[in-house]
């Protein structure tokens, strides 16, 4: 079956909502697929940061299916790739891919990646026809917010003065940059601000940054109900990483918690040992394992001393 692969239009964004929570629903086997995933919103936060880079499938002049790329600066992924159910092993997912490897080579990313279930070699036979092999499992973990012991010296994104904030994405994007060349938050900080969708939290050290996280808050945001995502975060490499991470996640708690959110959650990918063993030792424990595929093989910035939450869902 051939559709008709076309940007995503604002219009579409509900349609894209609906498909999404009924595909991954039905993979999953939920009692009702069509309301699983419904208190999340991919498509209109990923069409408002770039609607270039996202893309629908139509037949019939129907809404079948939307796949979407996200730049990080020389790191791309992609997804959620869905295909309404019926429509599934007719060959649409394939055509959604190719704006999305078109993305990858017009943006000349050096990473690029996804996150999939491990258990489908439906799935992962899919992507490795395009170049992307199975690397490592990623874990999505959650913990209950609790009140935080320390007081972490952290601030918020949305207070700093215009006039300060290139200073301060700069400040993130040379952190980020020592983990691997290239790598770049803007788009993810800049939304999550215009977007209300969260908070990004700064740590600093003596007035230097020494640690981002850009949080996703409740519903229609990334996160959900009651949840806080830490869709990214990240801390300055070096000797002091581990105790930095501890104070990272601290301020994340604490932001939860003001907000009056119940749960923590976070993505690492099982390579950065260090950081997979901390959130460990925090309790948070694993709600979905999936696998990182990454482009020709290449590790990225999956390395057992970076301390990196990231989720590529």
């Amino acid at each position: 079956m051939t559709a008709t692969i076309r940007p995503l239009r604002e219009s579409d964004l509900s349609a894209a909502r609906r498909i999404i929570s009924l595909a991954f629903g039905t993979f999953l086997g939920a009692r009702e697929p069509e309301k699983f995933w419904s208190d999340l919103d991919y498509p209109g936060t990923r069409w408002l940061a770039d609607p270039s880079s996202a893309f629908g499938a139509e037949i019939d002049g129907e809404l079948v299916g939307s796949n979407f790329a996200t730049r990080w600066g020389s790191v791309g992924f992609f997804g959620p790739l869905t295909v309404r159910p019926d429509l599934w092993a007719r060959g649409v997912g394939k055509q959604l891919m190719e704006p999305v490897m078109g993305c990858f080579d017009t943006w000349k990313v050096e990473h690029a990646g996804l996150f999939t279930f491990a258990h489908s070699q439906k799935h992962v036979g899919l992507y490795q026809r395009f170049g992307f092999w199975p690397r490592f499992l990623t874990a999505i973990m959650s913990k209950a917010v609790q009140p935080t012991k320390s007081e972490p010296q952290w601030s918020k994104y949305s207070e700093i003065p215009e006039s300060e904030r290139h200073a301060c994405l700069r400040a993130c994007a040379a952190l980020t940059d020592a983990l691997y060349a290239g790598l770049n938050l803007e788009r993810e900080i800049r939304a999550a601000h215009s977007q209300r969708l969260g908070e990004t939290v700064l740590l600093r050290d003596d007035g230097e940054l020494v640690g981002f996280a850009v949080c996703h808050c409740g519903p229609d945001t990334e996160a959900g109900n009651h949840k806080c995502l830490i869709k990214f975060g990240a801390v300055r490499r070096g000797p002091t990483g581990g105790q930095l991470f501890d104070q990272l996640l601290d301020a994340c708690e604490a932001l939860a918690a003001a907000r009056c959110l119940s749960r923590l959650e976070a993505g690492v990918n099982m390579s950065r040992h260090e950081a997979y063993r901390k959130l460990l030792e925090r309790g948070f424990r694993t709600d979905i394992q999936g696998v990182a595929m990454h482009r020709a093989n290449e590790p990225g910035y999956n390395r057992p001393e970076v301390y990196l939450i990231d989720d590529w869902r």
